[in-house]
């Protein structure tokens, strides 16, 4: 898993049956400060990630495994939501709610 932020939605007209009702969302990959590491990715979204919102997410085959089978051909999948990210024990990196 890899931690990334909600920066766009994608609206895609047409798309193959097995994509129909499964949110697409445009991903910046993060480090652990929360600072880009690459270039934004276009990924599915399963657990309904807002815009701005810090995600985990998945690559590869674990990407398709998000949704239920049959697989469709999927790069990255929004897993989860991240509340906070500790690197110490009792020196949080980040929280969502603002204090850092």
């Amino acid at each position: 898993m890899q931690l990334g932020r909600i920066i766009g939605t994608i609206v895609a007209t047409q798309k193959i049956e097995r994509l129909c009702g499964v949110r697409l969302v445009v991903l910046e990959p993060l480090n652990a400060r929360r600072e880009p590491t690459g270039p934004p990715i276009a990924a599915i979204d399963v657990v309904a990630a807002g815009v701005g919102d810090t995600v985990f997410w998945v690559g590869s085959l674990e990407a398709a495994q998000a949704l239920e089978p049959p697989f469709p051909a999927v790069d990255a999948s929004v897993v989860g939501l991240v509340d906070r990210v500790d690197l110490l024990p009792g020196k949080p990196v980040f929280e969502e709610t603002g204090a850092e």
